[in-house]
């Protein structure tokens, strides 16, 4: 097996962890552009979603997707609903979003499998990547006009900072300090997957989105692996 340097732990505090999770990545990527369509096998998969409609993302995914989030004071409905559930409906009303290649992609695969993903760069987010749940009091900005998100109870991914894990993703949004832009050259993601869900389809998932990293970002090393509950 090829060595590479990208991880994810999961805090010895979230026990027990309530979901299990797919790691990607990809290096040397293209410098993204802003898209200003939907490339070819997004634009496939939004074709699909129309003519199914609301069976293209199963109810049963859609429950346990919010029962993986469901926690203390943290509820996933309205604002706070899972991002896999914003772009099912994006799709179905004609507005889903076009960014750039990287995150087209995660998004991409967030449609198709009904799970919530998250994407940063990597050269912001460091390689090495920790899951715990938000704190009261914590937040951050989660998008260019400064809005913020209420973390507290809520499932996170965490880069580490100068004296701790600071919190960089999430199910629902992801901190603007780790997105990618015109000066991202690798990318790391994580896919989020009911505990049920079988490894086999989170490991086929995470593969599919390393192979489209690869092959519409220009990444030239892509790779993917899978952390359960049991590595906890």
């Amino acid at each position: 097996m090829t060595e590479h340097p990208f991880a994810l732990e999961i805090d010895a505090s979230l026990r027990p962890c309530p979901a299990q999770f797919g790691l990607i990545w990809a290096e040397g990527i293209r410098a993204p552009e802003p898209s200003t369509d939907a490339p070819e096998f997004l634009a496939s998969l939004l074709s699909s979603a129309l003519q199914v409609g609301e069976a293209y993302v199963p109810q049963d995914v859609r429950q346990r997707v919010r029962k993986m989030l469901r926690y203390g004071k943290y509820k996933p409905s309205g604002r706070g609903k899972p991002a896999s559930e914003f772009l099912f409906r994006a799709a179905l009303s004609g507005t889903f979003p076009f960014v750039n290649g990287p995150v087209d992609v995660n998004n991409a695969i967030s449609l198709e499998s009904g799970f919530p993903g998250s994407i940063f760069d990597a050269g912001l987010s460091g390689q090495r990547l920790r899951i715990r749940r938000g704190w009261p009091g914590e937040s951050y900005v989660f998008n260019p006009s400064g809005q913020t998100i209420d973390l507290e109870d809520l499932l996170l991914v965490c880069r580490l900072g100068k004296d701790d894990w600071e919190p960089c993703g999430n199910p629902v949004k992801d901190a603007m300090i780790t997105k990618t832009s015109a000066e991202t050259r690798s990318v790391v993601a994580v896919l989020y997957a009911p505990p049920d869900e079988p490894a086999s389809d989170v490991e086929a998932w995470s593969r599919r989105y390393a192979d489209l990293l690869a092959s519409h970002c220009g990444a030239s090393a892509v790779g993917s692996l899978t952390v359960s509950p049991a590595d906890a």
